[in-house]
């Protein structure tokens, strides 16, 4: 198993349910979370998404930092093209000011939207190209060292805010080994770069004084059941809502038998969103157990973050805590 075990929280908003169970949800996962030796839990950051209840991403971070005690809670990732670096300097020097010790900081490039929300953010296409420069600026408001004369973030926490750079590519891999900060590869919906990310990473890694040596991090998809069969019908009702999410963008008012779903993800047309979820763990503890640490070892990954996807809160839930038993020795945050 890797040195550390963290979740990605999706906030998800389930068929009959509001936005308010799903903050409700995050809560409780993050305590079944804390108790179980997980690390951290994250955050992500998208727009326009009926299913998915994270687009303030800080404002659910303090919601959930208030309501536990020790665990460590971040954005996974805000997409800092959307944003100022100034806005987003206050918003988690104000988070660590509040919950010091506790929060981090990760960083993407993508709109974390579509083109039309995109413009409603009031974001540039070409606003991405600064990315690498609005890191830097970021992270020297939080450290003090402003690059704007005369500017500084209010408040600034005592402690630094650790900053790691997200991806999926090998620019962020490039970024991150650059700036000498920690990599978070998102294996979990695009899996298809990780092996040679993780090694352009490690190659060109330079040390900084957030970091000395590489550090990896890896996302991939759990259902953890104490029965196999039932962690493989968790799976296919969640992927199967995936998908139907997917196609109503395209098709929408259309419904579609479970059936039509099966038959469009076994198809040519559905074989890249089948793909996009290659690394997904299912079945008993020993069954997941063998698969997180052969993923792990595959990359020899410092940290998996996974992301528990069960429709019902409860499968949900047990999950996590399942999966956490594998963790030999709770990690202190």
């Amino acid at each position: 198993m890797p040195t550390a075990l963290s979740i990605l929280d999706l906030a998800s908003i389930a068929p009959g349910c509001t936005a308010r169970d799903s903050f409700e949800n995050s809560v409780a996962l993050a305590k079944a979370a804390e108790r179980s030796g997980y690390r951290r839990v994250w955050y992500a950051e998208h727009h326009n998404m009926g299913a998915i209840a994270s687009s303030a991403t800080s404002v659910l971070i303090g919601h959930v930092a208030a309501q536990t005690e020790t665990i460590r809670l971040g954005a996974g990732g805000i997409m800092l093209p959307n944003h100022s670096p100034l806005v987003i300097a206050e918003q988690f020097g104000t988070l660590e000011t509040l919950f010091p010790g506790r929060i981090d900081l990760g960083l993407g490039r993508a709109p974390g939207s579509d083109q039309k929300t995109m413009f409603a953010l009031r974001r540039n296409p070409a606003s991405a190209d600064s990315f690498p420069e609005d890191v830097l600026e970021l992270q020297g408001y939080l450290s003090g060292n402003s690059r704007v004369p005369g500017v500084q973030a209010v408040p600034r926490a005592e402690s630094i805010v650790p900053l790691y750079i997200l991806g999926s590519s090998l620019f962020g891999a490039q970024l991150a080994a650059q700036l000498g900060l920690p990599y978070a590869f998102a294996s979990h919906f695009a899996p298809d770069a990780l092996h040679q990310a993780v090694a352009v990473y490690r190659d060109k890694f330079r040390p900084s004084e957030q970091l000395a040596e590489p550090y990896v991090m890896a996302g991939l998809n759990v259902f953890a059941a104490e029965d196999h069969d039932a962690a493989v019908a968790q799976k296919t009702i969640a992927y199967r809502a995936r998908a139907r999410a997917m196609i109503r963008r395209s098709a929408a008012g259309t419904d579609f038998t479970d059936a039509e779903i099966d038959a469009f993800l076994a198809s040519p047309n559905g074989s890249q969103l089948t793909a996009m979820t290659r690394y997904t763990a299912v079945g008993t503890p020993a069954e997941v157990r063998s698969y997180l640490a052969d993923f792990a070892g595959s990359i020899e990954a410092d940290e998996l973050i996974v992301a528990h996807h069960a429709t019902e809160i409860d499968d949900r839930l047990r999950s996590v805590e399942l999966t956490g038993g594998l963790i030999a020795e709770p990690v202190a945050p």
